[in-house]
């Protein structure tokens, strides 16, 4: 979950870090790590959050190394997106590409190439 912006909700120490919209705002972005759930998360965990109206869905496929990015459209249901919306128009190819990279180099090399590339990307 990620949330931007005022009234970020505070979890004490061990306690579940769940959605509940009753006592809290919806996150920004939710993603999920998809090993043996791939399937699940593109079904019935997107229709989740989707009812939820969370801006943004990803999954990230740990076999297949890939990402799918969702937006939720006005009607309610997500698309594929290729820009993030909540992380200020980030290309969801960037973060395949350091999913590709991480295959090869350390996670800390893979997040230094993305860090690199979104301050080229600023300039």
């Amino acid at each position: 979950m990620l949330y931007r912006g005022e009234a970020i909700p505070k979890w004490q120490p061990g306690e579940p870090r769940r959605i509940d919209v009753t006592h809290h705002r919806r996150p920004d972005l939710v993603g999920e790590i998809a090993d043996t759930s791939l399937s699940l998360d593109l079904d019935e965990q997107k229709q989740l959050y989707a009812r939820l109206r969370i801006p943004e869905y990803w999954v990230v496929d740990v076999k297949g190394l890939r990402l799918f990015a969702f937006g939720l459209t006005e009607a309610g249901m997500y698309e594929a997106i290729q820009i993030s919306q909540v992380l200020d128009h980030l290309p969801i190819a960037l973060i395949e590409q350091a999913l590709d990279r991480s295959t090869t180099d350390t996670n800390t090399a893979a997040a230094n190439w993305v860090m690199q590339q979104l301050q080229s990307q600023s300039k």
